[in-house]
């Protein structure tokens, strides 16, 4: 009894002692992380090939794993950005991706929660890096006005910053961002949006009236194909571009959930969000539109994102499935952080990480 009162003592003791010291244990360990956390570029460690993030799982809905619309594309070391959602940016540095290191910002339509991180991750790439014109922003017709009304709210921030740390860090002519507007392809055709040392990315009109134009996109490196739908209804334009496609990033919208939304909104007494979500379904595709459009245009793999309602319970994601996993079964269900590599030269589709 004696000895076991001295060990509990003695033990006491230590925990006091670390307990004392944790601003000095903290300090080293911060010392010795931060190098290593600072020096993290995940577009310069990558293979070549075309790998994929989603630096945002979710669409307008609070979510805690469902960051606001965001995919990243890296091909032969060129980071692109499809969309801005709310956090996106945030995202990217947690998974490793240097704001500083995107080539560009692809933009598929303009509702707000597609867009609304694009200042943050404009002045971010701007303030962090080296780049000596602003941040291009590819989009269709009404891109000029976006991006006009970003760089105008930022202005003033522009100023401080280049006051603050001068032309050597925040030089103004490389602030903001400027539009690279195309004409929005009509169904059964694409249009080129860039292409560079063996990268093409092409756009291709999709359904969200009354959101028009609304395009996804493809991309093509190393032999290997992806193509990110955007927010559409399921379209044939899309599974006609979808062919053989390795990896097919897919919107899915689940009618059953929302359906529930809308009768709790009946029952609370308002009016106004269950019309909203009355409304929500008919532009949108569901779990299994997508998984048909996968099926017939035989995809490698489907990756569900702008996940709506978000999945935030246990067994909520084979709700929000409901049966589309038996219509084609080579499916992800879309967190933030999944993320993809599809080695140039290759079949492979490897899931690299499985959320943030």
């Amino acid at each position: 009894m004696k000895k076991s009162l001295i060990v509990l003592l003695a033990l006491t003791l230590i925990g006091l002692a670390g307990y004392n010291q944790r601003a000095t244990i903290a300090e080293k360990l911060v010392a010795a992380a931060l190098p290593r956390q600072m020096a993290t570029n995940q577009v310069e460690s990558l293979g070549d090939g075309l790998h994929v993030v989603l630096c945002g799982a979710g669409g307008p809905m609070p979510a805690p794993r469902a960051s606001g619309p965001c995919v990243g594309i890296v091909a032969g070391n060129r980071l692109f950005i499809v969309d801005t959602g709310t956090d996106s940016t945030r995202n990217l540095q947690r998974l490793g991706y240097p704001p500083a290191a995107v080539e560009a910002g692809l933009l598929t339509h303009f509702h707000s929660d597609h867009i609304d991180g694009l200042g943050e991750l404009a002045t971010i790439r701007w303030a962090t890096g080296d780049d000596a014109a602003p941040l291009p922003v590819y989009g269709p017709e009404g891109v000029d006005q976006i991006v006009a009304g970003f760089n105008t709210a930022y202005a003033q921030d522009f100023v401080y910053r280049n006051a603050h740390h001068g032309d050597a860090v925040a030089p103004l002519a490389a602030a903001g961002m400027r539009a690279i507007p195309f004409d929005a392809p009509a169904d059964g055709e694409l249009a080129k949006v860039y292409e560079g040392d063996g990268v093409l990315i092409e756009a291709l009109r999709v359904q969200h009236e009354p959101v028009s134009p609304a395009v996804g996109y493809r991309f093509s490196y190393g032999g290997r194909t992806v193509l990110v739908s955007g927010d559409t209804a399921q379209s044939d334009n899309i599974t006609r571009f979808a062919m053989g496609v390795d990896l097919l990033v897919h919107e899915a919208l689940a009618p059953n959930l929302i359906g529930m939304m809308e009768d709790a909104a009946n029952g609370m007494g308002n009016a106004i969000v269950a019309k909203i979500m009355f409304d929500v379904p008919d532009y949108h595709a569901s779990p299994a539109d997508a998984a048909e459009t996968a099926q017939n245009a035989g995809v490698g793999h489907l990756l569900y994102y702008h996940i709506v309602p978000p999945i935030i319970v246990p067994g909520q994601e084979a709700l929000w499935l409901n049966g589309a996993e038996e219509i084609f079964s080579d499916y992800t269900v879309g967190y933030d952080g999944v993320s993809f590599s599809l080695p140039a030269g290759s079949t492979e589709i490897i899931k690299t990480r499985e959320g943030l």
